[in-house]
């Protein structure tokens, strides 16, 4: 059943030019498939991010990327322009907080979707 189905997340953006610029150069995410209204990037580990034309619904975390150097990553993307964000609750030390045994970092897509990155224990692995 759906236990070993592709899960995709898919986000709302109002320019798919932008977001193809974002998502390719700025995340350095392949693109796998284009329509008119909608693009596909591959991720890790078989996953995918789907970006569609519409409004998006800021404020939440939309999905986040299991890595490992999170430091190392976010300096890389930082350098690449990547904005991150800092937080109180969970409390960010440059840009990073601990969650638990995990640690995460978040930045926002130029149509303000929340994207986080996540280091630790990958729950159910």
């Amino acid at each position: 059943m759906l236990s070993d189905a592709l899960l995709v997340t898919t986000v709302a953006v109002t320019d798919l030019e932008r977001a193809r610029g974002f998502f390719v150069d700025q995340l350095g995410l392949p693109l796998i498939d284009e329509t008119p209204f909608a693009l596909r990037f591959a991720a890790g580990g078989g996953s995918q991010v789907s970006v569609r034309k519409g409004e998006p619904k800021v404020g939440q975390t939309v999905g986040h990327f299991e890595v490992s150097g999170l430091d190392e990553l976010v300096r890389d993307l930082s350098g690449r322009g990547v904005a991150f964000q800092e937080y109180e609750t969970p409390k960010t030390v440059g840009f990073i907080a601990q969650i638990g045994p995990a640690r995460g970092a978040w930045f926002r897509d130029p149509d303000g979707n929340v994207f986080g990155l996540r280091e630790g224990p990958i729950p159910g692995r």
